[in-house]
């Protein structure tokens, strides 16, 4: 009887797992869906005697990129953010994470800066506010401050055209 007990535990950890890697580590639901962004009031990367909070979007969507200069994938995703930026549907917010000032402005400036504007997380603290596993993220976030969506790792043209876009479209609509 008790190795049918042992049999049957180890099956469904095979069963458990079996099923956790078919699951796509980019889909991961986030536990802020659905509610308040994080609130924060940080400077601006460009002006850090200037400070900006997520209050100050209030009354439109928008889009929260977390991203660094160090961060690789963060420079394949940055036409994806571009292209978004350029297409007006939302304003862009950069958020810079665990990142160097003087390294930061000169990856902007080599490689186009698409935000609106950027904060500044020296330390990561409104990172770990947001749930940010690492970079880069994309958080969609309505009018009223609440979390529609995040994407975990670079935001591609086919997430972006098939979900990012479709959604900012609506609440854009939404009133």
């Amino acid at each position: 009887m008790r190795m049918a007990w042992v049999v049957a535990a180890f099956a469904a950890l095979v069963v458990l797992l079996a099923v956790g890697l078919t699951l796509n580590p980019r889909e991961v639901p986030s536990p802020l869906i659905g509610k308040p962004a994080p609130a924060f009031e940080l400077p601006l990367l460009q002006s850090p005697e200037k400070t900006f909070s997520q209050q100050d979007m209030l009354g439109k969507p928008w889009v929260l990129n977390v991203w660094a200069s160090w961060c690789q994938p963060c420079l394949i995703e940055h036409p994806v953010i571009t292209a978004l930026a350029k297409s007006g549907l939302a304003p862009v917010v950069g958020l810079n994470y665990k990142d160097a000032r003087q390294d930061a402005l000169p990856w902007l400036q080599r490689n186009g800066d698409p935000y609106l504007l950027s904060v500044f997380d020296a330390n990561g603290r409104i990172g770990i506010d947001y749930g940010v596993y690492g970079v880069p993220e994309t958080y969609v976030i309505d009018r009223h401050g609440v979390i529609r969506y995040k994407r975990i790792g670079p935001l591609t043209p086919e997430v972006s055209r098939d979900k990012v876009v479709p959604l900012l479209r609506e609440l854009s609509r939404a009133g």
